[in-house]
């Protein structure tokens, strides 16, 4: 059977993977309900009269398990909603009126990565490291790119290396590394339409100290209206050395939900004979 990323390859586009796996008791923000699947029938459950049968699954998941979008739904301050919705008012009768997760854009646009932890030679950032808007100039001009209107800017820390190790991933103890306020400003005034990284919640988190406040999301959610992507698996992205490329995303259209589960993509020309695919 043929993998359709490898025959991308051979057409001449390479497609990189950007998001994790989706599996029963992979790393979940405690804000969250976690991801659950299981097989409802199994092969032989039931035979047709041809010898056939199949097989299905049910998945029980909140929107914002494993590599996910934020609507703008998603989050309130002084109970406002981006452009001043009253959240209270949008969310009764249990699903969203206004920024709900079916008015998520499908994304085919330039990607750029700002490889944070190799722009500081570190395979991972450190648990609790501040993402600075220092920094995320000085990774674009590293890579020779500027983010500009309409990109989506992908912030690697390295941290998804820790993505099999749950209690490691999240980080409870030694924090999490992520952009500050100033950053996530920085971003926003460039007029990106979407931002993401490969964290479990898209901030700068110190030790000890959780998911208690969440100023970028506000900054980029409420003020800006620019989407989150949590999640993301970067290390393909970056062990190649791409800074820019097509970012093509497609959300599901969960009507009056908060967020949406993803598979994003990095496309890019790739001239590859078909050894050099196989490897």
């Amino acid at each position: 059977m043929t993998d359709p990323l490898l025959a991308a390859v051979r057409d001449g586009v390479r497609l990189i993977e950007l998001g994790q796996p989706f599996f029963t008791g992979m790393p979940c923000s405690p804000n969250h309900p976690g991801f659950r699947m299981t097989l409802a029938r199994r092969h032989g459950d039931a035979v047709r009269p041809d010898g056939g049968s199949a097989a299905n699954e049910i998945i029980v998941t909140g929107g914002h398990v494993g590599t996910h979008i934020d609507a703008l739904s998603h989050v309130s301050h002084d109970g406002r909603l981006h452009g001043g919705v009253d959240a209270a008012e949008a969310q009764r009768g249990g699903a969203f009126t206004a920024h709900g997760a079916e008015h998520l854009p499908g994304l085919l646009c330039r990607g750029v990565l700002l490889d944070i932890a190799r722009l500081h030679g570190a395979d991972v950032l450190p648990g609790g490291y501040e993402i600075t808007a220092g920094d995320l100039r000085a990774a674009a001009e590293s890579g020779g790119i500027t983010p500009r209107s309409g990109d989506v800017v992908l912030i690697r820390t390295g941290w998804s290396r820790h993505f099999p190790d749950p209690a490691a991933y999240l980080g409870e103890r030694t924090g999490v590394p992520g952009p500050n306020v100033a950053a996530a400003r920085w971003l926003a005034a460039h007029g990106i339409v979407a931002t993401g990284a490969d964290t479990t919640a898209y901030e700068h988190i110190p030790p000890g100290t959780g998911h208690r406040v969440l100023p970028v999301h506000r900054v980029l959610l409420v003020d800006s209206g620019i989407h989150i992507i949590e999640h993301l698996a970067l290390e393909d992205l970056s062990a190649c050395g791409a800074t820019e490329f097509t970012f093509v995303l497609a959300p599901l259209r969960i009507v009056g939900g908060t967020g949406s589960p993803v598979r994003p993509l990095a496309a890019m020309s790739a001239r590859l004979d078909e050894s050099e695919a196989m490897r």
